[in-house]
């Protein structure tokens, strides 16, 4: 059995980490507001320009337009939205082993030969995969260091200028999305090429448009908006999933640390009251020793 100075020093540490867990907890709780508003706020744009983009491509046959070719799928970039901190529960891991399982298993040909690339987007992916044999580029992985539209707009045109010129002929972006604080969903989306949308769903969908100046130009100038608030979208719903699970996690923390204070005062009042006992045994020994003599 553990000394009295051993357990009220574990007590003590306890005591300590849960101040941390519980202030962690708020300084999350305060971010997830500020991240969930703006992913919240985004969506309906982003889902309402990515229809109408695809509306637009699907009547216009722009299958011969760089954001829709589709070529054999030789090379590949696999964009990983990760964190830039831990403590966040299996919410890193996730995106890491979804990624991973990308590369060797749907893309194993691929990555036999050295063509899969992985840009990572956050500082726990960069280490995970800088630390294996992964072939990276990691031009970008702090993007969450000042996260703002332009910084992942720059990211966006990076993304297109490779898959125009013919570097990539598939990119992929892998992140987690967030549906509320306890639950994050995994995404693995195409980013480019664009897919397809049928026209009979269009047609379906009673979608017509007027074109002025003319569609060509209107698509065209319509691409690069398009993507960019894609992948804006991605790394907003990674950021409040991230708040979330962190959240989510120090709450369970700060829990588990009430569970063990309990147990760790339990131990403590049976020791003490054990040390208590056996002094009085001791004096009553002592006494009746006395006693007798």
């Amino acid at each position: 059995m553990a000394s009295l100075k051993e357990v009220k020093s574990r007590i003590t540490s306890v005591i300590s980490t849960q101040q941390i867990t519980k202030a962690m907890k708020m300084v999350a709780a305060a971010k997830l507001r500020k991240s969930q508003e703006r992913i919240t706020q985004m969506r309906p744009y982003a889902q309402k320009l990515t229809g109408l983009f695809q509306n637009l491509s699907a009547a216009g046959q722009s299958e011969q337009a760089w954001y829709s070719v589709q070529r054999t799928e030789e090379k590949i970039l696999l964009v990983v939205i990760s964190s830039d901190r831990g403590l966040c529960g299996s919410f890193n891991s996730t995106v890491i082993k979804a990624a991973t399982r990308l590369a060797t298993e749907k893309y194993s040909a691929q990555s036999a030969k050295g063509n899969v690339t992985i840009l990572p987007l956050g500082k726990k992916a960069f280490e995970y995969f800088g630390k294996r044999s992964f072939k990276m580029d990691a031009a970008y992985w702090n993007i969450f260091q000042g996260l703002s539209f332009d910084g992942v707009a720059q990211v966006a045109e990076f993304l297109m200028e490779e898959f125009k010129a013919g570097r990539y002929d598939k990119i992929e972006i892998v992140y987690n999305e967030f549906k509320n604080v306890a639950t994050q969903i995994l995404r693995a989306e195409q980013f480019l090429p664009v897919l397809p949308v049928a026209k009979e769903k269009t047609k379906e969908a009673g979608v017509d448009y007027i074109y002025m100046p003319n569609q060509e130009e209107i698509v065209t100038g319509l691409v690069p908006k398009a993507l960019k608030i894609q992948l804006y979208k991605a790394v907003l719903d990674s950021n409040a999933a991230e708040n979330g699970a962190r959240m989510t996690a120090m709450d369970k923390a700060t829990e588990n640390a009430g569970e063990l204070l309990k147990d760790l005062k339990l131990s403590y009042n049976r020791t003490r009251q054990a040390a208590i006992t056996k002094e009085i045994l001791e004096i009553v020994a002592g006494a009746e020793a006395l006693k007798a003599s």
